[in-house]
C-alpha cells in the first residue's frame, strides 16, 4: 500500500511566525518614526525661529524624493531584507548619536538639519525596501493579507507613537525623546535578523550595472498592463485626496468653529475607518474583482471627500471622514496589493519606489495650492476640485480593462 503524505497547508499571514516578526520589526520602526519626528519638532522649536523648525523637519523631503528610485535600485540589488536591516541600523546610530550630542552640550540647529537629511536618504533606501521585503517572506496568495496587517500596524504606529514622544520630551527632553525613538528602533534589528527570505534566481535580480537596473525597472512599470495604469491612479488619488485632509481639513475647522478639538475628533473617524479597512483585509486576505473593488472604492471615496468640505456639523463630518477613511483606506490597500502581487518580485524594490516618489512627489505640491486656491475660491469648490481629481483615479480603474480585471491570488 503506497501512502501519499500531502504537504500541510502554510500558515496564514496573521498565524505565520515569520510574518509576525516582520511585522513586529515593522511595527517597531514606525514607533521609533514617529517619536522621531516629534522630537525633531521640539528641537528645533527650542533651538531656533518657527520658520527655522520649518526648514528643519522639511530637510527630509528633498534627499528622500531625488534618491527614491536609486534607493529602490539598492533594495533590489542587496536585497530587501538586507537592505532594511542596513536603513535600520544607520537610523538608529543617527538618532543615538544626536541624542548623545544634545545630552551633552546646545549645539543649536545644525545637528538636527543633519539628522533630518540623513534620515530623508536612508528613507529613500528604507522604503522601497520594506515594499519589496513582503513577496520575500509568504506566499502571493498571502499579500493581501500581509498588507492589511501593515496598514494596521502603520495607524497603531501613528496613534501610540505622539504619545510616547510627548512622554520622553516630559520626562527628559528632546534627548530622552530621541534616545527613545533610537532604541524603539533598534529593537526591530534583532526581529529582522530573525525573518527567513526567500532568495530569488540571480540571473533575474540584477543588470551589468545600476543605472541598467534602474532603467530595467521603469521600463518594467512603463510596459506593464497593470503597473503602468495603477501608477497613474495612484498619482491622481493621492493628489485628490491629500490636500483634504491636511490644510484643508484645518482650514475647515478653523471656518467651521470646531477648533483643534473637532479636527482631532474628523481625524479621529478618518484613522478609525481607515483601520477598518485595513482590518477587513488583514482578516479576509483577498477580495474578489480587486480591480473592480478598488475602482468603486475610491470613486466612491472621492464623493465622500467631497462631502467633507460641505457638511455643517462637526458629527456629521466626524462620520464622513469615517467614510473616508474607510473607503479610501480599502482602495489605498488594494492599490498596495497589486503593486506586490503584479510587479516581478526581482523588481519590486524599483516598482515601491516609483510608487513613493509618485506620492511623494506630487503630494507636496498640492498641499500650497490648495491653500492659495481656498483663499481665491473658497473650501466647497476646493473641496469639489479635489474630489474630482480623485474620483478620476477610481474611473481610471473602471475604465482601463487590464485594471478592471485585477485579481489578487488566493
Amino acid at each position: 500500500m503506497t501512502t501519499t503524505l500531502v504537504p500541510p497547508a502554510p500558515a496564514r499571514a496573521h498565524r505565520d511566525p515569520n510574518v509576525l516578526r516582520w511585522l513586529g520589526a515593522y511595527t517597531s520602526s514606525m514607533l521609533g518614526d514617529n517619536v522621531f519626528y516629534l522630537a525633531l519638532s521640539w528641537a528645533a522649536v527650542r533651538a531656533g525661529t518657527p520658520a527655522q523648525a520649518g526648514l528643519v523637519m522639511a530637510a527630509s523631503a528633498l534627499p528622500r524624493a531625488v534618491l527614491m528610485l536609486g534607493g529602490g535600485v539598492v533594495a533590489d540589488r542587496l536585497g530587501p531584507r538586507t537592505a532594511v536591516i542596513g536603513s535600520d541600523a544607520v537610523r538608529c546610530a543617527a538618532v543615538l548619536a544626536v541624542a548623545a550630542l544634545l545630552f551633552l552640550t546646545d549645539p543649536g540647529l545644525w545637528p538636527l538639519a543633519l539628522l533630518a537629511c540623513v534620515f530623508g536618504a536612508v528613507d529613500a533606501v528604507f522604503l522601497p525596501a520594506v515594499g519589496a521585503l513582503p513577496a520575500r517572506i509568504t506566499g502571493a496568495d498571502q499579500l493581501a493579507r500581509v498588507q492589511g496587517l501593515r496598514g494596521l500596524a502603520l495607524r497603531g504606529a501613528s496613534v501610540v507613537g505622539a504619545p510616547l514622544g510627548g512622554l520622553g520630551v516630559a520626562l527628559g527632553g528632546a534627548p530622552a525623546a530621541f534616545a527613545l525613538a533610537g532604541a524603539l528602533i533598534a529593537l526591530s534589528l534583532p526581529l529582522l535578523l530573525s525573518v527567513r527570505v526567500r532568495n530569488l534566481p540571480a540571473a533575474t535580480e540584477r543588470g551589468a550595472t545600476a543605472w541598467a537596473d534602474l532603467r530595467a525597472g521603469v521600463r518594467h512599470v512603463r510596459r506593464h498592463r497593470v503597473l503602468g495604469p495603477l501608477m497613474i491612479a495612484i498619482a491622481l488619488g493621492d493628489l485628490g485626496f491629500v490636500a483634504p485632509l491636511n490644510v484643508g481639513l484645518t482650514l475647515l475647522a478653523d471656518h467651521r468653529g470646531w477648533g483643534a478639538a473637532g479636527m482631532g475628533w474628523v481625524l479621529a473617524g478618518f484613522g478609525t475607518g481607515a483601520g477598518a479597512a485595513s482590518l477587513l483585509l488583514a482578516a479576509r486576505g483577498r477580495l474578489p474583482r480587486a480591480g473592480l473593488v478598488t475602482g468603486c472604492a475610491c470613486a466612491a471615496g472621492s464623493v465622500a471627500v467631497g462631502a467633507l468640505g460641505f457638511v455643517p456639523g462637526l458629527a456629521a463630518a466626524v462620520g464622513t471622514a469615517l467614510l473616508v477613511g474607510l473607503l479610501t483606506g480599502l482602495s489605498g490597500a488594494l492599490c498596495g496589493a497589486l503593486l506586490q502581487t503584479q510587479a516581478d518580485p526581482a523588481f519590486l524594490g524599483r516598482v515601491t519606489a516609483v510608487a513613493g516618489l509618485v506620492s511623494l512627489g506630487l503630494t507636496p505640491l498640492s498641499l500650497p495650492l490648495a491653500a492659495a486656491a481656498t483663499g481665491a475660491f473658497g473650501l466647497g469648490p476646493v473641496y469639489a476640485v479635489s474630489a474630482a481629481v480623485c474620483g478620476l483615479g477610481g474611473l481610471l480603474f473602471l475604465a482601463v480593462p487590464a485594471l478592471r480585471r485585477a485579481e489578487l491570488p488566493g
